[in-house]
């Protein structure tokens, strides 16, 4: 075996594995579908969005690499069809990453928020990711190994710009991290989350109704690292981590990946930058 062939061996972070994405057809979860696939795993992709499954399986190789299957995370049915579809084809489950989310209406006061709304965000959100969660524990508790990765946000750390059903879910995500890492680990099953800052995805684009370049600036702009637009790859890469053996005693982690965003509060520098330009008094 020649030394290329040994790094490319050793790059397949994730040979042998079996993966479930659910949202996986678009955004943070496509480019993670992609990467798990990059590594070695096969990778079934959960959605609603059937028709956007082709242009993903036409980027993979030819020996179905990736499949699909029809999920709609707020039936419990379909996500349970879901788990049986890949240890039916499979035989196991390493990695279910609950990643399907939606924003919510991100404009009303909490005066004028609709309960139908916030159920709605709940229904994907949290109770969509509980499902995911006890369908791959069934899975994964006969095998004492697994990881469970959901996608959280940076507005369960800080908040943002964004509907108050989607912080709360964000924050019920890191909640249901915390207790099933301790509930799960006594079986050797990891739970983790990812909170990424904002990141330039489809959900996001019809959110914000921003083009990419001016999102990225906005977003670089009211950031804390400067030169580095976050990327749905940077965030696949945060579940590469988390699914691989590399994080093999990492347990109940809520991974910000913020670029240190929420780790300060520029508003007293700003404030002072303000005073100071428009202070025209003579001191001398």
């Amino acid at each position: 075996m020649g030394a290329s062939t040994l790094l490319v061996f050793a790059a397949k972070r994730l040979q042998g594995k079996v993966a479930l994405i659910t949202g996986g057809t678009s955004g943070i979860g496509r480019a993670t579908a992609q990467l798990f696939a990059n590594h070695g795993a096969r990778v079934v992709v959960a959605d609603i969005q059937d028709k956007h499954f082709p242009s993903l399986s036409d980027q993979t190789s030819p020996n179905e690499t990736i499949s699909f299957v029809h999920c709609d995370v707020t039936n419990e049915a379909q996500v349970k069809n879901a788990v049986d579809s890949v240890m039916d084809k499979y035989g196991k489950l390493d990695i279910m990453f609950s990643n399907a989310g939606i924003t919510g209406d991100t404009g009303p006061t909490i005066m004028d928020t609709d309960l139908q709304g916030i159920k709605s965000v709940f229904d994907v959100n949290v109770y969509g990711a509980f499902m995911c969660a006890k369908y791959a524990a069934r899975a994964m508790v006969p095998a004492k190994s697994g990881s469970i990765i959901f996608t959280a946000s940076s507005v369960s750390v800080v908040t943002a710009f964004s509907s108050h059903a989607y912080k709360a879910s964000k924050h019920a995500l890191v909640g249901l991290t915390k207790g099933l890492c301790v509930e799960l680990g006594g079986n050797g099953i990891r739970v983790n989350c990812i909170s990424p800052h904002g990141v330039y995805t489809p959900l996001v684009a019809s959110t914000m109704q921003l083009s990419k370049e001016k999102a990225d600036k906005l977003i670089s702009e009211t950031g804390n690292l400067n030169g580095v637009i976050l990327e749905e790859n940077d965030v696949a890469e945060s579940a590469l981590f988390l699914g691989s053996d590399e994080s093999r005693y990492v347990n109940g982690l809520n991974l910000v990946v913020d670029g240190g965003y929420s780790t300060t509060n520029p508003a007293l520098v700003d404030a002072f930058k303000k005073i100071m330009s428009n202070d025209t008094t003579n001191y001398n």
